[in-house]
């Protein structure tokens, strides 16, 4: 029997700072789960509407697809409001100390499983953005959480510290474009797509070089 998942979409405003320069940017927060239990994937901005939207639900933990600022910046807000791990792949540390620096989280490891709702969420680490970047796969549901590794129209930007474009497109071409192409990817930023969308441009984004 295929567990009943819920997917909700939580949308926060803020900046994303890097390398002396700041951006107005705006988030896709996921709470994958059910009516009673929820994961939290990545934790931008602001922490009342993500709380607001988990209600009275269990957060079996707060995942963060990767250290940028933009998407962990509430995540020990969360944490305390809901007694729930942080886990980040410990290729981004350096990334989590310039924002919170001597505060502990929980390490995320590629090809673990998260256990939530009676389904598995499978992390696969995916450098490239950045060294820990990891997407968030939901099999049962058909869905990928890209974080900023996959958007509609190419790989996530690649021209800042501590990332790599042919680091992205060995990710991208060997750990999602393997997937089912029917399989929905929800982005950390703007409209999702699907694998099969994607797919057909790889050779385009390696010749333009993002």
């Amino acid at each position: 029997m295929t567990a009943k998942i819920r997917i909700d979409n939580v949308v926060t405003s803020g900046t994303f700072s890097l390398d002396g320069g700041t951006w107005d940017v705006d988030n896709n927060i996921w709470l994958v789960g059910n009516d009673d239990e929820v994961v939290i994937i990545d934790a931008a901005h602001s922490a009342k509407p993500i709380l607001d939207a988990v209600g009275d639900r269990t957060v079996k933990a707060i995942v963060l697809t990767h250290g940028h600022n933009d998407h962990i910046t509430v995540a020990p807000e969360l944490s305390k409001a809901t007694g729930a791990p942080i886990l980040l792949h410990p290729g981004d540390d350096m990334l989590w100390n310039e924002t919170h620096p001597g505060v502990a989280h929980g390490e995320l490891f590629d090809g673990e499983s998260i256990d939530v709702a009676g389904t598995s969420l499978k992390v696969i680490n995916t450098p490239g953005h950045s060294p820990g970047s990891c997407v968030v796969y939901a099999p049962e549901a058909g869905v990928l959480f890209s974080g900023d590794t996959l958007f509609h129209g190419g790989p996530g930007a690649t021209g800042r510290s501590f990332s790599s474009f042919p680091t992205i497109i060995d990710s991208i071409r060997d750990k999602i474009l393997t997937l089912d192409p029917e399989t929905k990817v929800y982005t950390g930023h703007g409209d999702g797509t699907t694998v099969g969308e994607e797919a057909p441009h790889l050779e385009e984004w390696i010749k333009r070089g993002h």
